[in-house]
């Protein structure tokens, strides 16, 4: 066994490893956007098996569904971002009334 099959194996075990461990937190995760990065991991998982068999075989003829899977993986990752920054809830009102370098008492201007 030569260094390349040598790599060749510990990569794909690698790889095969990390897509495991994405399934189980896409089954698994408790929240949405523990699903999200685990469905990115598998994506990039994908990548990087795609990645390995071309340099196994010496050919560049899937150069461009590992360009395609990084770009969904990117736009698929901002949408669900921005989602979950949606659905936090709306506690700014009283960050966006107090007057920066003062201090809340409590009672305000009652309490005196």
């Amino acid at each position: 066994m030569d260094p390349m099959d040598l790599a060749t194996w510990a990569g794909g075990a690698l790889l095969v490893v990390g897509a495991v461990g994405a399934l189980y937190r896409i089954v698994r995760g408790p929240s949405l956007l523990d699903r999200a990065v685990a469905t990115d991991v598998l994506l990039v998982v994908f990548s990087g098996m795609l990645v390995l068999e071309m340099a196994v075989h010496r050919h560049t003829h899937h150069v461009v569904l590992v360009v395609l899977a990084a770009t969904v993986g990117f736009v698929g990752s901002v949408t669900v971002a921005r989602f979950a920054e949606d659905r936090r809830p709306d506690h700014s009102l009283e960050d966006q009334a107090r007057v920066p370098g003062t201090t809340d008492v409590p009672g305000g201007e009652e309490g005196r």
